[in-house]
């Protein structure tokens, strides 16, 4: 059906999510340095990121197609993410000290650190309103029966929570024993993939590939989707999640963590190699 008496524009609820964006990360700026614990900032932007998608799905806009039922679909797959995700964040930062990818940060950005912070968070805030395009075109999909794809990424949403669950379980479970203080964690799906969490993290994000995508042609928008999992894995792998935490790891695990490198893959799941000690160089795949 197509939305009739409504003055909001994609353009106009594009910038407005964006200035609300990058103000709730300036926010978060303010909470990390006041309370020196910068893991606050991530679930700020788990919550942002829910928060954004959840506008980009529902606000109604003038003169667009849209199903009734998919757009609520999708903001409810956003808020579970995003729940799931912050609330395990919050728990984590409440009890512990650092993040230790911000302390990684902190230390080579030494009285820098503040400024470098706040420019950071604000490409954050711009990566968080790139991904939220990714639920706004799952939820615009104008076919108005729910189609296969629509059970698809209802799946890897579903999938993609429970792995990162599991993961995050058994990094705190292998934590919790005083003997492996000064071991890295290699078991399960840790030994799959040296960081699983982010690996599922960016496997949700193809729930709403599956749902957009419309391969008659008949909705291009449904391509946006694509820059989901794209500006996730950008943002993973090579920004905030992988450099600076493996930093910090090679920094306080040294050689065994080199050695975990030449074993495991950084980030897709795969069976690790049999490679003899002597011989790891710290290789990264």
């Amino acid at each position: 059906m197509i939305v009739q008496g409504y003055d909001v524009t994609f353009t106009g609820l594009f910038i407005s999510v964006g200035i609300c964006l990058s103000l709730v990360m300036s926010a978060a700026w303010a909470i990390a340095i006041r309370s020196g614990k910068s893991g606050w900032v991530d679930a700020i932007w788990s919550f942002a990121v829910g928060g954004a998608g959840i506008a980009m799905a529902l606000v109604p806009l003038s003169g667009w197609q849209q199903s009734p039922t998919r757009p609520v679909i999708v903001a409810l797959l956003a808020a579970i993410w995003s729940l799931r995700l912050g609330w395990h964040i919050v728990a984590r930062t409440r009890h512990g000290g650092d993040d230790p990818r911000y302390a990684q940060l902190r230390g080579e950005w030494g009285r820098d650190f503040p400024r470098r912070l706040f420019l950071f968070l604000q490409v954050q805030a711009g990566a968080a309103l790139l991904l939220s395009l990714s639920i706004f075109a799952a939820a615009r999909n104008p076919i108005s029966q729910l189609q296969i794809g629509d059970w698809l990424g209802v799946a890897i949403l579903v999938a993609a929570i429970l792995g990162e669950g599991l993961a995050d379980h058994q990094l705190a479970r292998f934590r919790q024993d005083p003997a492996n203080r000064e071991k890295v964690c290699d078991v399960g799906l840790w030994g799959l993939s040296r960081h699983p969490n982010y690996f599922f993290e960016w496997f949700g994000w193809l729930a709403y590939v599956a749902i957009a995508l419309d391969l008659t042609g008949a909705y291009p928008w449904g391509w946006v989707a694509l820059s989901g999992p794209i500006f996730m894995y950008w943002l993973l792998v090579h920004v905030s999640g992988i450099p600076p935490l493996e930093a910090h790891m090679l920094k306080s695990r040294g050689e065994k963590f080199r050695a975990y490198q030449a074993r495991v893959n950084a980030f897709w799941l795969g069976p690790s190699r049999n490679i003899p000690p002597q011989t790891s160089k710290g290789r990264v795949s």
